[in-house]
């Protein structure tokens, strides 16, 4: 008995995750892929399902020949989803560029900072989060309007004669996205920082490198685990996100998740706006499984 309980603890531990990715991941993947195979329809819902759950595995066998896959030969035609997929993908890789520069000096701060101090400014990164998304979003607006509070500021100070345009651009979508998520990247950065042995660095510029030097040699290497833990938090979500391009981007602003809400909402298309997020989906996991795999074959042969 005292055998069998801890493996049947082991065991729960390893089938709660999996557990949860099958509940909140794998079955609704699957219904939205179910859906993307259908075709549109007036209806509610807006779609002709070509298998129904209620047949069982003999008419799921039997209506998979009946699977069509016009919705994605529709959004391979159509340059409109194809420019949307390349700018979501181009902005998302910006901004998680410039959230890294900005995360990383804050987070190296954070993790050099005298012990009794680093909660404080562990709070003072987690504090946003202790108001809604929505509403600091909508702040930015008050901002980086015309009339808003940094052109006041800009004016007020000579700096500029006429106020900036920033509001509906891609600056602004760029300031949007790195102020929502720059903890993301700041906490696996601290993270990684904070458990890093700092004589290391202390040691290379005994034996003669610059702080510069020692920085690229010793430190950022060591943190590499928080920078790709953060770029992936940061980069996953920018790609699909929705209400900091349609708040601060304007109507003009090209990106898959404004793309996804017109067709699933205003035109009603449910299937392709399926095979839309379907084909994000596999955007998103396809290289993380490769990183994984690759990374998972390192640490093997460092072994």
């Amino acid at each position: 008995m005292n055998r069998l309980l801890p493996a049947i603890v082991n065991r729960l531990v390893i089938i709660i995750p999996y557990a949860w990715l099958l509940v909140f991941f794998l079955i609704p993947f699957v219904i939205v892929l179910r859906i993307s195979l259908s075709e549109a329809a007036v209806a509610m819902p807006p779609y002709l399902p070509v298998f129904a759950w209620a047949d069982g595995l003999s008419g799921f066998i039997d209506n998979v020949r009946q699977f069509s896959f016009d919705n994605y030969v529709w959004l391979t035609e159509d340059a409109l989803y194809t420019n949307a997929y390349i700018s979501s993908l181009t902005i998302a890789l910006i901004s998680t560029a410039l959230t890294l520069l900005i995360a990383y000096p804050i987070a190296y701060g954070m993790a050099r900072a005298p012990a009794t101090l680093r909660p404080t400014l562990l709070m003072l990164v987690i504090l946003p989060f202790w108001t809604s998304f929505l509403i600091r979003v909508y702040a930015w607006i008050a901002i980086l309007k015309p009339e808003g509070l940094l052109n006041q500021l800009l004016l007020s100070t000579g700096i500029i004669s006429q106020p900036l345009i920033i509001l509906n651009t891609n600056t602004a979508i760029y300031i949007g996205i790195v102020y929502s998520y720059l903890p993301f990247m700041v906490l696996p950065l601290y993270s990684a920082l904070e458990k890093m042995d700092h004589s290391l660095t202390e040691a290379a510029q005994d034996l003669g490198c610059t702080p510069i030097s020692a920085f690229w040699r010793i430190t950022f290497p060591l943190s590499l685990p928080g920078v790709v833990a953060g770029c992936l938090l940061v980069f996953i979500p920018a790609v699909g996100e929705f209400v900091i391009p349609d708040l601060l981007g304007g109507s003009e602003t090209l990106m898959i998740g404004k793309t996804l809400w017109n067709e699933f909402n205003a035109n009603r298309d449910w299937p392709v706006s399926s095979a839309v997020a379907a084909i994000l989906l596999m955007i998103l996991v396809v290289p993380i499984m490769f990183f994984q795999n690759a990374q998972s074959r390192l640490d093997r042969e460092g072994r």
